[in-house]
Protein backbone atom coordinates (compact mmCIF):
# COMPACT_ATOMS: atom_id res chain seq x y z
CA UNK A 1 0.00 0.00 0.00
CA UNK A 2 1.26 3.34 -0.98
CA UNK A 3 2.54 5.51 1.64
CA UNK A 4 2.20 3.04 4.47
CA UNK A 5 5.40 2.70 6.00
CA UNK A 6 5.96 1.52 9.51
CA UNK A 7 8.95 1.70 12.21
CA UNK A 8 7.91 -1.84 13.72
CA UNK A 9 6.90 -4.53 11.26
CA UNK A 10 7.70 -7.37 13.02
CA UNK A 11 4.55 -6.83 15.00
CA UNK A 12 1.32 -5.91 12.67
CA UNK A 13 -0.56 -2.42 13.70
CA UNK A 14 -3.99 -4.35 14.77
CA UNK A 15 -1.90 -7.03 16.60
CA UNK A 16 -0.43 -9.70 14.53
CA UNK A 17 3.17 -11.50 15.19
CA UNK A 18 4.00 -11.10 11.33
CA UNK A 19 7.87 -12.45 12.70
CA UNK A 20 6.46 -15.79 13.32
CA UNK A 21 4.57 -15.94 9.87
CA UNK A 22 5.35 -18.37 7.24
CA UNK A 23 5.15 -15.30 4.66
CA UNK A 24 7.79 -13.05 6.63
CA UNK A 25 10.30 -15.56 7.00
CA UNK A 26 10.10 -16.96 3.57
CA UNK A 27 10.53 -13.43 2.66
CA UNK A 28 7.13 -13.47 0.65
CA UNK A 29 6.53 -10.39 2.67
CA UNK A 30 7.72 -7.01 4.08
CA UNK A 31 5.77 -7.11 7.06
CA UNK A 32 2.99 -4.57 8.38
CA UNK A 33 4.03 -1.66 6.95
CA UNK A 34 7.46 -2.89 5.42
CA UNK A 35 6.96 -1.73 2.27
CA UNK A 36 5.18 -1.08 -0.99
CA UNK A 37 4.59 -4.42 -1.61
CA UNK A 38 1.87 -5.18 1.23
CA UNK A 39 -1.49 -5.67 0.26
CA UNK A 40 -4.43 -3.77 0.89
CA UNK A 41 -5.43 -3.25 3.93
CA UNK A 42 -8.43 -1.35 5.65
CA UNK A 43 -6.76 -0.91 9.15
CA UNK A 44 -3.63 0.13 7.45
CA UNK A 45 -5.47 2.78 5.62
CA UNK A 46 -7.50 3.94 8.87
CA UNK A 47 -4.05 4.21 10.86
CA UNK A 48 -2.85 6.39 7.97
CA UNK A 49 -5.41 8.77 8.10
CA UNK A 50 -4.92 8.70 12.51
CA UNK A 51 -1.50 8.77 12.45
CA UNK A 52 -1.37 5.97 15.04
CA UNK A 53 1.52 2.87 15.00
CA UNK A 54 -1.11 0.55 17.00
CA UNK A 55 -4.26 0.59 16.99
CA UNK A 56 -4.29 0.17 20.82
CA UNK A 57 -3.53 3.95 20.45
CA UNK A 58 -6.53 4.93 18.90
CA UNK A 59 -9.31 6.09 21.21
CA UNK A 60 -11.74 4.27 18.96
CA UNK A 61 -10.06 0.71 19.23
CA UNK A 62 -11.26 -2.11 19.12
CA UNK A 63 -13.75 -0.83 16.16
CA UNK A 64 -15.81 -2.73 14.36
CA UNK A 65 -13.14 -3.38 12.39
CA UNK A 66 -12.09 -5.83 15.05
CA UNK A 67 -15.13 -7.81 14.59
CA UNK A 68 -14.72 -11.56 14.50
CA UNK A 69 -11.13 -10.51 13.75
CA UNK A 70 -10.05 -13.85 15.43
CA UNK A 71 -12.55 -15.99 14.29
CA UNK A 72 -10.09 -17.13 11.24
CA UNK A 73 -6.41 -17.48 10.30
CA UNK A 74 -5.04 -16.67 7.37
CA UNK A 75 -0.96 -17.46 6.59
CA UNK A 76 -0.69 -16.53 10.41
CA UNK A 77 -2.96 -17.04 13.01
CA UNK A 78 -5.21 -14.52 14.32
CA UNK A 79 -6.12 -16.24 17.74
CA UNK A 80 -4.42 -14.24 20.13
CA UNK A 81 -4.30 -11.00 18.17
CA UNK A 82 -6.51 -9.21 21.05
CA UNK A 83 -4.70 -10.63 23.70
CA UNK A 84 -1.14 -9.92 22.06
CA UNK A 85 -2.12 -6.34 21.21
CA UNK A 86 -3.31 -5.74 24.81
CA UNK A 87 0.32 -7.70 25.79
CA UNK A 88 2.13 -5.00 23.69
CA UNK A 89 -0.59 -2.28 25.11
CA UNK A 90 0.60 -3.11 29.16
CA UNK A 91 4.25 -4.40 28.56
CA UNK A 92 4.88 -1.36 26.48
CA UNK A 93 5.66 -1.99 22.80
CA UNK A 94 10.05 -1.63 23.35
CA UNK A 95 9.84 -4.93 26.11
CA UNK A 96 7.01 -6.73 23.94
CA UNK A 97 9.09 -6.59 21.17
CA UNK A 98 12.19 -8.16 23.21
CA UNK A 99 9.60 -11.22 23.86
CA UNK A 100 8.70 -11.64 19.92
CA UNK A 101 12.19 -11.41 19.18
CA UNK A 102 12.50 -14.85 21.96
CA UNK A 103 9.86 -16.48 19.74
CA UNK A 104 11.15 -15.68 16.82
CA UNK A 105 14.58 -17.08 17.49
CA UNK A 106 12.97 -19.99 18.61
CA UNK A 107 11.03 -20.31 15.15
CA UNK A 108 14.25 -19.90 13.53
CA UNK A 109 16.11 -22.85 15.44
CA UNK A 110 13.50 -25.19 14.89
CA UNK A 111 13.10 -24.38 11.22
CA UNK A 112 16.60 -24.68 11.03
CA UNK A 113 16.85 -27.79 13.10
CA UNK A 114 13.49 -29.76 12.76
CA UNK A 115 12.35 -28.52 9.48
CA UNK A 116 11.98 -31.74 6.72
CA UNK A 117 10.63 -29.37 4.32
CA UNK A 118 6.67 -29.00 5.75
CA UNK A 119 6.91 -28.38 9.30
CA UNK A 120 7.48 -24.32 8.76
CA UNK A 121 3.38 -23.50 8.91
CA UNK A 122 3.34 -25.83 12.28
CA UNK A 123 6.24 -24.24 13.89
CA UNK A 124 4.94 -20.86 13.56
CA UNK A 125 1.36 -21.67 14.84
CA UNK A 126 3.18 -23.29 17.58
CA UNK A 127 5.63 -20.33 18.38
CA UNK A 128 2.59 -17.78 18.01
CA UNK A 129 0.11 -19.89 20.12
CA UNK A 130 2.27 -21.80 22.53
CA UNK A 131 3.99 -19.97 25.87
CA UNK A 132 7.79 -19.61 25.27
CA UNK A 133 8.64 -21.20 28.26
CA UNK A 134 6.63 -24.42 27.62
CA UNK A 135 8.36 -25.01 24.39
CA UNK A 136 11.69 -24.54 25.88
CA UNK A 137 10.67 -27.55 27.95
CA UNK A 138 9.24 -29.54 25.02
CA UNK A 139 12.55 -29.28 23.39
CA UNK A 140 14.28 -29.83 25.75
CA UNK A 141 12.46 -32.85 26.94
CA UNK A 142 13.07 -33.92 23.60
CA UNK A 143 16.52 -33.40 22.93
CA UNK A 144 17.21 -35.55 25.97
CA UNK A 145 15.23 -38.08 25.33
CA UNK A 146 17.54 -41.60 24.33
CA UNK A 147 16.80 -41.68 20.48
CA UNK A 148 17.03 -38.17 19.80
CA UNK A 149 20.41 -39.41 18.00
CA UNK A 150 19.96 -41.75 15.83
CA UNK A 151 16.38 -40.15 14.62
CA UNK A 152 16.18 -38.63 11.03
CA UNK A 153 15.02 -34.99 10.76
CA UNK A 154 11.61 -36.20 9.27
CA UNK A 155 10.88 -38.47 12.50
CA UNK A 156 12.57 -35.46 14.78
CA UNK A 157 9.98 -33.38 13.48
CA UNK A 158 7.19 -35.59 13.86
CA UNK A 159 7.60 -36.69 17.24
CA UNK A 160 8.48 -33.06 18.02
CA UNK A 161 5.41 -31.62 16.57
CA UNK A 162 3.09 -35.06 18.21
CA UNK A 163 5.04 -33.64 21.91
CA UNK A 164 3.73 -29.79 21.07
CA UNK A 165 0.79 -30.67 19.92
CA UNK A 166 -0.01 -32.49 23.56
CA UNK A 167 1.93 -29.33 25.63
CA UNK A 168 -0.33 -27.43 23.96
CA UNK A 169 -3.89 -29.46 24.03
CA UNK A 170 -2.85 -29.80 28.08
CA UNK A 171 -3.41 -25.92 27.72
CA UNK A 172 -6.24 -26.16 26.21
CA UNK A 173 -4.42 -24.85 22.60
CA UNK A 174 -5.32 -26.57 19.34
CA UNK A 175 -2.95 -26.22 16.97
CA UNK A 176 -4.31 -26.08 13.49
CA UNK A 177 -5.20 -22.89 12.15
CA UNK A 178 -8.66 -21.93 11.78
CA UNK A 179 -9.69 -21.85 8.10
CA UNK A 180 -13.10 -20.76 6.49
CA UNK A 181 -14.80 -23.38 5.10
Amino acid sequence: MKNFNRKNTKFSLCGLNCALCVMYIGEYCPGCGGGEGNQACRIARCSLDKSVEFCYLCNMYPCEKYDGIERYDSFITHRNQMKDMEKARIMGIANYSLMLEQKEKMLRYLSQNYDEGRSKSFYCLAVNLMDIEDMKQVIENFENSQDFDILSVKQKAYMLKEMFKKAAYDKGIILKLNKKD
